[in-house]
């Protein structure tokens, strides 16, 4: 399968943000479900696309998923440092999942990491139940980075988001 790995254009931005909120809720991975205030964030494609690089994977017109990139010091990190482009929302619509769009996203991600000056390392936070996404990063090559584990919503104790880190 030819996917074609792009940057989100405007006309993308819609469906986009509908497939990541759904791959979202789908995989139960809001814990406030459809109140969930991350899914207002998830569905925000365009407010994404300008402090960020928003990529598309494509098959036959199809918009299949999405990633945004964040470049080094970009305002949309969550977890990357100084020299660390970081990773974030990657999700695959479900009926187009197994065919190797979610590691073309996370490779595109790579190289564009890779053509930032100074850019050493890329990051990113994932679920616990994310099983999926895990085996696209070791295969990759990233690492654990549990010291950089961390909690989005501090005044609830139960929701750890685990690292991952792959050395440029």
């Amino acid at each position: 399968m030819d996917i074609v790995i792009r940057r989100a254009a405007p006309g993308d931005y819609g469906t986009l943000g509908e497939i990541t909120a759904q791959a979202y809720l789908q995989d139960g991975l809001l814990d406030f479900g459809e109140s969930d205030a991350y899914l207002d964030e998830l569905r925000a494609v365009a407010e994404r696309a300008a402090a960020a690089d928003v990529l598309v994977a494509v098959h036959d017109g199809t918009l299949l998923g999405g990633v945004t990139f964040v470049p080094s010091g970009g305002p949309m990190a969550d977890v990357a440092g100084p020299q660390e482009a970081e990773i974030r929302m990657l999700a695959v619509d479900r009926a187009a999942r197994g065919r190797g769009a979610g590691e073309a996203l996370v490779r595109a991600c790579l190289d564009r990491a890779r053509a930032v000056d100074g850019c050493r390392a890329v990051v990113l936070s994932t679920q616990r139940t994310m099983h999926t996404a895990h085996r696209i990063y070791a295969r990759l090559g990233f690492v654990r980075t549990p010291e950089r584990d961390w909690n989005p919503l501090p005044h609830l104790d139960d929701i750890t988001l685990l690292t991952y880190k792959l050395t440029l």
